[in-house]
């Protein structure tokens, strides 16, 4: 709540749709949690609540004005506290999600421990599961077998895809830092044979445009074949 209220202020209906928009692959905000968290957070002093001016409000639709949360000075300070956090909490399966959703707040340093000790934790999983299965394979019937072999297979696809995130950062942990923008989830994922039709695109020229300046007499190096020079002055 305090990631999201710190990008802009949201009154309760719009931060609750940010949130499931955001972490909803995690878990589920219902008003039932939302709003005594935030009573929790103004207690706290780490929000405040704003009511429009009565002159914006509707006065004929008999609706209560939509109470806005706007972060204070405290509750940054708190943010900020939670963004460098990387220790054994932020790699559990509860949390880790909420700090890779902020990872364009966070600096590059902390990132990078937060994808290694996520990695590590899951990697002990591995062999803990791939253990247990050894002793019990001829105990269990096929189709708990095939329930432990799809958890093996979605945590090993989660090493892999935490494997290419830690090298991307590794090669920029010269650049990045702070308000990156995600750009560890572009490289990953952009894809480059796009680049060649997007800047044809932004030449603004057509194909005729293109095919008369490719026939356009090159200036040799002796000037023989050099077209008259215009006198018009140079746009600079």
């Amino acid at each position: 709540m305090l990631g999201s209220l710190h990008e802009t202020p949201l009154h309760g209906y719009e931060l609750r749709k940010r949130l499931n928009a955001l972490l909803g692959m995690f878990r589920a905000f219902s008003y039932g949690s939302l709003y005594p968290c935030l009573r929790q957070l103004l207690t706290d002093g780490l929000i405040t609540e704003e009511e429009p001016a009565p002159e914006s409000a509707a006065p004929l639709t008999g609706r209560r004005s939509k109470i806005v949360y706007r972060l204070t000075a405290e509750g940054k300070e708190r943010l900020q506290e939670l963004l460098t956090q990387a220790g054994p909490s932020a790699w559990e399966d509860e949390s880790f999600g909420i700090h890779f959703a902020f990872f364009r707040h966070t600096e590059a340093e902390v990132r990078l421990r937060i994808l290694e000790g996520r990695r590590s934790r899951l990697e002990e999983r591995l062999d803990a599961v791939r253990t247990a299965l050894a002793r019990t394979r001829e105990r269990l019937d096929s189709y708990t077998l095939e329930l432990q072999r799809h958890g093996l297979e979605s945590v090993e696809r989660e090493v892999r895809w935490l494997n290419e995130l830690i090298a991307t950062e590794r090669r920029g942990s010269g650049e990045s830092g702070a308000g990156d923008e995600g750009r560890v989830v572009r490289e990953a994922t952009e894809d480059p044979s796009a680049t060649g039709s997007t800047e044809r695109r932004g030449s603004g020229e057509s194909g005729g445009q293109q095919a008369a300046r490719e026939e356009t007499p090159r200036t040799s190096a002796s000037g023989t074949d050099a077209p008259e020079r215009s006198t018009a002055p140079e746009d600079n």
